[in-house]
């Protein structure tokens, strides 16, 4: 089963968020649950970075296929101009997930760590 985690910080911005585990719902290669997942968590990430333009150097980062991990942690004040937008992506990114979710329950599930999303 993949586990989406989503962390959110004392003012209820996303500022983190973990992927583990495979979803296990076809042969290694071939599961499209993994790749779904998989894209959605890759996509946010290239989003902070080319359209929120968070530097490199104010999220982190790590990746293991082995073991299906992708967490990525983010290092902006909740005051910074940029914000908005990227709990723009962040929330798009969990619309993503509860659409797998919602489909693929056996294989996917999304928990909140932290404070109080903002609307």
């Amino acid at each position: 089963m993949i586990n989406v985690k989503i962390g959110l910080d004392g003012c209820g911005f996303i500022n983190r968020y973990t992927i583990k585990g495979h979803a296990n719902f076809g042969a290694y290669g071939e599961d499209i649950v993994c790749a779904a997942v998989s894209i959605l968590g890759h996509t946010a990430l290239r989003s902070l970075v080319d359209v929120c333009n968070i530097d490199e150097s104010e999220l982190s980062y790590k990746v293991d296929d082995e073991t299906g991990l992708l967490d990525v942690k983010i290092f902006i004040n909740p005051e910074d101009f940029r914000i908005k937008n990227v709990q723009i992506v962040m929330k798009t990114f969990i619309v993503g997930i509860k659409s797998l979710v919602e489909t693929y329950p056996k294989n996917v599930t999304l928990e909140y760590r932290g404070g109080v999303m903002n609307a």
